[in-house]
This record gives C-alpha cells, structure tokens and sequence, in this order.
C-alpha cells in the first residue's frame, strides 16, 4: 500500500454528498512550503491535495472549515490533464483513512474546541477521531471530487 499523510490548511468548507446509500465528505488540503531558489530569492510552493473522506459518520463535517489545520492519511491519487492554457497538469487525491484536526479554534469558543483528539474537546458523536473507509468502498468506484 502507498500512503499519503498530509498537514495543511482546508481551503473551503467541506461538502457532505451521500452517494449510492454512502457519505462522503470532500475537502481540500493546502500545504505551503519556503525555500531559497538558486539565485538566493526566497520562494513560496503551494500543494494542493483534494480528498475525498468515506465514512458512515459525518459528525467531523462541521469542524472542516475553511482555514482548519488538519492532519490525513490515505491512498494517494493523481491525474494528469491539459489545462485551459493547453499545458500538462496534474491533480493530486486522496481517499481519506483517517483524519485528525490540529490546532485551536478559530473563534475562541473553548482552548482545545478545534482539537477533536481531547476528550472533553467535541461532543462524544465526534470521537473517536482515527475512523477507517468503509471496506465495501473499493478503489475503483468514482471519487466525488
């Protein structure tokens, strides 16, 4: 098995879809690196991961707001394209395993309320925090991106 761990920003709110009997919450994760170039010039590379989380439970879906640092691990995806501007591109995906939120909450509603890792952090529907895709959901059905 290849794995994927990724730690980023979400760029947008996810979106909770139910499809054929089955949920899935989709979500984009931003990670952001800097580093020097050859000349000295300091440099900014964003990469954006589209994930696609499997899972009977979508309590987490309210905390997947756009800023939130999370931390996903799963099966890793990509697809090559031409772009509007006919140049070669490629996406980056992944079928969420399992997800964790990192950090504190954005507006201040409690010090450990955007970390669902604590116990006394998310009402008990949101725990445990690791959850796995369904086993009956094989690589080959249709990511929702």
């Amino acid at each position: 098995m290849i794995k994927l761990q990724v730690i980023g920003n979400l760029g947008k709110d996810c979106i909770v879809k139910e499809i054929n009997g089955k949920s899935v919450i989709n979500f984009s994760v931003a990670h952001s690196e800097r580093f020097k170039d050859a000349q000295g010039n300091q440099k900014e590379r964003t990469t954006w991961v589209e994930c696609a989380y499997w899972t009977d439970r979508t309590a987490i879906a309210p905390y997947l707001t756009k800023g939130t640092t999370v931390y996903a691990e799963g099966a890793p995806e990509a697809d090559a394209y031409t772009n509007k501007e006919g140049q070669a591109a490629a996406t980056l995906r992944m079928r969420v395993q399992s997800i964790q939120l990192l950090g504190g909450n954005r507006d201040n509603q409690g010090a450990n309320a955007g970390n669902v890792s604590h116990a006394t952090a998310a009402p008990a529907s949101v725990q445990p925090v690791m959850r796995t895709a369904p086993a009956n959901v094989s690589a080959a059905d249709d990511l929702p991106f």
